[in-house]
């Protein structure tokens, strides 16, 4: 038996299909096994290469980097379907020249030789040979798989080539597990054959969990990566216990024939010698005209800046520079500042809107290089807070571009620097605490009303843990304390949580390097699958620090695309030209509209609870705008009351100390900044300012120790400074929150003037404004209906999309009676996108407006006009002008043959008829015949439209009559909010989303949504209210209320006291949704099937944006399965039950209720299931709870149709399942317990 033992092959969380092991639980166990080393191989990838490395040499374990990697069977530029299957081999990094040679394999084998597998191959493997040490895998190495064939002489050959190539450097691997075919024959032939060769052999385990009793947990999260579940025996598990890190002892057990094969793991281990380097600069050397040193080309840069930002310098100005080109010299950063500078004279020349946040507003330099547009010293902002000599940390320079052309600027860094220099960082998802439960309960094959009853017990707090769950929720520990599953669900979740779950590209950080990124990081393709774009780098972002690469934040910012657009839009219909960055500082439009509140677009300003603070401000300037900015947070936020009152003289300003006057007198005496932390601590404890930033740090982290030699550090030089104890104790304590909390003044500031921009133009240019906002928000339904809801509100005309007058976007044009109105845009409705409407512009731009349907035919090309875009298009008006919404519905598939004709015919060459006869007669176009009329409502109109567009532009009669009520009736949501709670108001509105609960004493009551002009308010039914006329309230019911408004939790709603139907007064009146859906169609979202109810997959349009906001896009992507499939219980739902794309289709529905009574007549004995449930802001909650309704269909096959409704904002989706259910009372019950009781309905569909 030997002694040492050092295992060389492990798998981590990062190997992401299968590895359970955590790094820090991985070098832990190592250590305490006594191991001096061990080795990190995840598959394909080095992940986690950093921090295993830094966390062994924390507890004195000798880290040896490696990589399971994939070889290709030949040239890993081959694409032969035949070979899908690549060999696997072990690679350790002996040294330097190792580990360089392993990143650029391991960047090799996904940017060129992915293929199902990131796959290197023997060519480029013997390019970068030097300094690796090779085992020759596991049961699926190469030479494993000639021995299981039988074909020695394959093995023969590998075994020379890799001797040759890796020679003393190439090992057999031998390990020995439980029900792996072939795995003994291997071993013996592997013997054997280091016999006849000399090849040396060595042991490894193959670990993918530390210890023996993780095995359950790792096969959880195997099911939870791969989509199965412990009851499945096909799923992709290990069949026995043996896959962890094992002691010496252990290893020897069944090795000691082969002892030599142990003794090497140690003598591998002691011939690894890595030393990485951190905290270096590694800041590319900025290239300058004639090769100045950097620091001078700086500083002729920041003078000639000087000059074109001030007329005549200061002499404050010019020593401000002086000192911030002396740090930045003795800092070594000059080269990173110009790297900046180049980046934004490209932003600038290119006119892409622009913006820094963080603390780089505070610096002059920045200012003078056109990087920031707000000069420091007149915003009194100090350059130590952002780069200081005690703190030699390189600065955070977070530029904010136009998010739509974010991509723009990248693209430079990669022209100019070189595809090899410029990376986007990754970084790696965890399983949450909601997630943890429910894909364990998936994993574990536990009932879905369980784990969605646990998830929804979780307290909504930003990334809570699950014992911090468990601790605040007495619920779940009630649960948890009766019911063993539960306790079962909850131990497994808490042992999976955090488990690094995918992998995606960083929103904002990018690498930039003077040499090339391999040097330094491996690489892979970008996540976002743009194969074209920069690769991103394997390292997240704080291994990439750490190395010492510089990183820098390039963030898309929607509000400065907003502002862009807006100036465009202006100089369009103006003529006139007005610069974001030269609009007036001082315009008595822009802060009378702030004083009011009326903020909604505004940004930073749009909440409920920004809007009421705004509007008591009143702000005056954009230094007002930047204290709240900096005081809505957690800690500051119990100051903005007494900022308020002090500022307008109701209450008195008071200091901690009168020598702090002048440091808080311009915030009324309340700190607002971390900035004036710092000077504090100058001012009261002789700090430097340098010093300073570090008390600030520290107060950050709040880390105790560090806290408590701070607060020494404090008083004493206070006392130094002739202060008392006391003074200097409440002094540091006021300090404490804001440092933590706040704002630099500088990103404050920043802020502000973003905010104060949007704010000057939709004061000043408000149709200009609005139009840029529902640009922006194209593609989210929810909010283009808000803004259109927002320029209704304030009188701006919104025209419906028109196939002759829209454009792909939002524009400007002049209504009926000579106003500026927005036209929508047509690329905004939903399942509609630019690259499909494009060409239907060009087409009208080049040979006028289309006279009819058969024009449209003529002219556009099939691959613009499919059926999903042209039902769309119908549904929402846009060719009302050829005919009713109902007749081009049922003519689309004359359209669409016709389009295909057309555009097949001009792809021939002939469209014209007697081209030989030097005559041009058109071919004859096949007449649609579309009927006169339109057998459509307004109901269904109205419906169509809240769908697709959002909002409706077809005005309901009850809309009507909504508009033309008193103003002591609210119809608008945006009247009830917590400013007048326990105020009595009148209100009409229709009702929806029914919840039936009862009272402490079990009294029946309602708590419901009334729908209003502009959102749903929650209103509350008490018994003694329900009671007097229960009919009432059905779902569709239009109602005039009166009740108090009261406000709990933060959720505002109103107590009713009176309640009334409504009549309607005008012509065609809207009936209820009860009444309606007995004689009037209904729209429906149904998969794309045929008549014979097959499946027939509508493939997603890859020129349609991708969309993900709310439950509403998630059933976009709704999944479906082959019809009357059986899917065995809890089974997730394949790949091949994802494919159906959604439509909209019109039906007619009938009702029947759960105990059988028929309104109409059913489907079959039971009757089609109809499921109700609401979007509850939560996207992973609530794509969670569709998947689990969708699952719990499949589990009862049967012949009824199922169908799904949607509630997302003021909407009701609609969707048909793409497959049959029995739906029986078991379903039912099923279902009422994991949705509750009052969601579930038959219906005939």
């Amino acid at each position: 038996m030997t002694d040492q033992f050092v295992h060389l092959h492990n798998h981590s969380e990062y190997s992401l299909l299968d590895g359970f092991s955590r790094l820090g639980d991985m070098v832990n166990r190592a250590q305490e096994l006594g191991q001096p080393a061990i080795a990190l191989t995840d598959h394909g990838n080095l992940h986690g290469a950093i921090e295993f490395y830094q966390s062994a040499k924390k507890v004195g374990v000798k880290p040896i980097i490696g990589v399971e990697a994939y070889v290709a069977d030949g040239s890993l530029s081959e694409r032969n379907p035949a070979k899908r299957s690549p060999f696997h081999m072990t690679l350790l990094a002996q040294n330097k020249a190792g580990y360089q040679n392993l990143l650029k394999l391991v960047t090799a084998s996904h940017l060129e030789g992915f293929y199902y597998y990131a796959r290197m191959d023997r060519e480029i493997l013997e390019r970068y040979s030097e300094g690796l040490i090779v085992l020759s895998g596991c049961p699926s190495g190469e030479l494993a798989r000639s021995i299981k064939t039988g074909d020695l002489d394959a093995a023969h050959e590998t075994l020379e080539w890799y001797g040759n190539v890796f020679q003393d450097r190439y090992y057999l691997e031998l390990m020995m597990h439980e029900h792996v075919p072939g795995q003994a024959e291997i071993n013996d032939a592997i013997i054997q054959l280091s016999s006849q060769t000399g090849l040396p052999m060595v042991v490894t385990n193959d670990s993918h969990y530390v210890r023996r009793d993780d095995h359950v947990a790792q096969d959880i999260l195997t099911c939870i990566q791969t989509n199965s579940n412990v009851k499945d025996p096909k799923r992709l598990h290990m069949e026995d216990t043996t896959y962890y890190l094992r002691s010496a002892a252990e290893m020897s057990e069944g090795w000691s024939h082969v002892t030599e094969a142990l003794e090497n793991t140690v003598r591998i281990a002691e011939s690894c010698e890595l030393d990485l380097e951190f905290g270096r600069n590694l800041i590319m050397r900025f290239p300058t005209p004639k090769n100045k040193p950097s620091m001078e080309y700086l500083r002729e840069l920041c003078y000639a800046g000087l000059k074109k930002r001030f007329e005549s310098p200061g002499e404050q100005v010019i020593e401000r520079l002086q000192y911030e080109l002396g740090i930045i010299e003795e800092t070594k950063f000059s080269d990173y500042f110009l790297v900046c500078w180049d980046i934004f004279n490209f932003v600038n020349e290119r006119g892409i809107l622009s913006a820094v946040r963080g603390s780089a507003a505070s610096s002059l330099v920045l200012y003078c290089l056109e990087v920031t547009q707000i000069d420091p010293v007149e915003a009194d902002l100090f350059f130590e807070r952002f780069l200081n000599v005690e703190r030699r940390e390189m600065p955070d320079i977070d530029m904010d571009f136009a998010d739509d052309r974010r991509e723009e600027v990248i693209k430079y860094c990669i022209d100019h620097y070189g595809r090899d220099h410029v990376a986007q960082i990754i970084t790696f998802g965890t399983l949450g605490a909601k997630a943890a439960i429910r894909d364990t309960a998936r994993a574990m094959a536990l009932p879905l009303e369980l784990s969605h009853r646990l998830a929804k017990m979780v307290p909504l707090t930003l990334n809570i843990k699950l014992k911090d769950a468990i601790a605040e929720s007495a619920e779940m520990r009630s649960e948890i304390s009766r019911n063993r599953d539960a306790r079962d669900l909850i131990e497994m979740a808490q042992r999976v949580e955090g488990s690094v779950r995918h992998a995606s590209t960083h929103a904002a950080a990018v690498v930039i390097s003077e040499d090339p990124l391999t040097e330094y990081v491996p690489l892979q393709r970008s996540t976002s699958g743009k194969e074209d774009f920069s690769p991103t780098t394997q390292y997240s972002m704080n291994p990439v620090a750490d190395i010492g690469l510089l990183k820098m934040d390039f963030l898309g910012l929607a509000n400065l695309s907003i502002l862009d657009r807006c100036v465009k839009l202006i100089a369009e219909t103006t003529g006139e030209y007005t610069g974001v960055y030269d609009v007036p500082v001082d315009d008595e439009k822009t802060f009378r509209l702030l004083g009011e509140g009326d903020t909604s677009g505004v940004f930073q300003l749009e909440s409920t609870g920004m809007r009421r603070n705004v509007k008591e401000l009143k702000p005056t300037t954009i230094n007002d705008l930047a204290a709240m900015i900096a005081l809505y947070r957690p800690g500051p936020m119990e100051h903005i009351g007494t900022f308020i009152d002090a500022k307008h003289g109701r209450a008195e300003i008071t200091y901690p100390h009168d020598d702090l006057r002048e440091l808080l007198e311009p915030t009324y005496g309340v700190i607002v900044y971390q900035d004036q932390v710092m000077l504090i601590a100058q001012a009261f404890g002789g700090y430097t300012l340098g010093e300073a930033d570090i008390l600030r740090k520290a107060m950050g982290k709040k880390i105790a120790a560090v806290m408590d030699a701070e607060h020494e550090t404090f008083v004493a030089g206070a006392l130094k400074k002739g202060y008392t104890k006391e003074q200097a104790d409440i002094v540091f304590d006021l300090m404490v929150p804001f440092a933590g909390y706040g704002f630099n003044k500088a990103h404050a500031v920043s802020y502000a003037y973003i905010a104060y921009w949007t704010a000057y133009f939709k004061a000043n240019h408000p149709t200009e404004f609005l139009a840029a906002v529902l640009d922006s928000a194209s593609g989210n339904p929810e909010k283009v209906g808000d803004a259109i809801r927002e320029a209704t509100r304030i009188g701006i005309t919104v025209e419906p999309p028109s196939i002759n007058h829209s454009r792909s976007g939002f524009t400007i044009e002049r209504d009926s009676d000579g106003n500026d109105a927005i036209r929508f845009g047509l690329a905004a409705v939903k399942n509609v996108g630019a690259s499909a409407i494009d060409p239907i512009v060009e087409a009208r731009e080049a040979a006028g407006p289309f006279k009819d349907i058969e024009d449209i035919c003529r002219r556009v090309d099939s691959r613009s006009l499919n059926r999903r875009t042209l039902e769309s298009l119908i549904r929402v008006g846009a060719f009302d002008q050829f005919g009713g919404r109902g007749n081009l519905l049922e003519s689309v598939d004359r359209i669409i043959a016709a389009v295909q004709r057309q555009s097949k015919l001009r792809e021939s060459g002939q469209t014209s008829m007697f081209d030989m006869l030097g005559e041009s007669v058109p071919i004859p176009m096949i007449e649609i015949g579309i009927t006169d009329g339109d057998d459509t409502t307004d109901q269904e109109r109205v419906i169509w439209e809240r769908d697709l567009l959002g909002v409706e532009l077809t005005q309901s009669p009850f809309t009507r009559e909504m508009r033309q009520q008193p103003t002591n009736i609210v119809v608008y949501a945006a009247e009830i909010t917590a400013d007048i709670t326990g105020q009595k108001r009148a209100a009409l509105g229709q009702v929806n989303d029914i919840r039936e609960l009862t009272t402490k004493r079990g009294e029946k009551f309602l708590s419901l949504n009334l729908t209003l002009l502009d959102g749903n308010i929650e209103i509350v039914v008490w018994p003694n209210i329900l009671e007097q006329n229960p009919s009432l309230w059905q779902n569709g019911s239009f109602v005039s209320i009166t009740g108090e408004v009261r406000e709990r939790m933060g959720r505002v709603s109103i107590s009713v006291e009176e309640a009334h139907e409504y009549q309607l007064k005008a012509e065609g009146q809207v009936e209820s949704d009860a009444e309606a859906a007995k004689n009037k169609p209904a729209p429906i979202i149904r998969t794309g099937f045929n008549e014979a109810s097959e499946p027939r997959p509508v493939l997603n349009d890859p020129a349609q944006p991708t969309r993900t906001e709310s439950v509403q896009n998630i059933a976009n992507g709704a999944r479906g399965s082959e019809s009357n499939r059986q899917t065995p219980v809890n089974n997730p739902i394949n790949s091949t039950q994802k494919e159906a794309t959604l439509a909209i289709e019109s039906t007619t529905p009938t009702r029947i209720s759960l105990d059988g009574d028929v309104t109409g007549q059913a489907a079959s004995d039971n009757g089609p299931m109809l499921v109700r449930v609401k979007e509850t802001g939560d996207a992973a909650d609530d794509r969670y709870q569709l998947e689990d309704i969708v699952s719990l269909f499949l589990e009862f096959p049967g012949k009824d149709p199922a169908a799904l409704e949607i509630e997302t904002g003021n909407k009701i989706v609609r969707l048909d399942m793409p497959f049959s259910v029995q739906a029986g009372a078991q379903l039912t019950g099923r279902l009422h317990e994991l949705l509750g009781n009052g969601t579930v309905r038959t219906t005939t569909l």
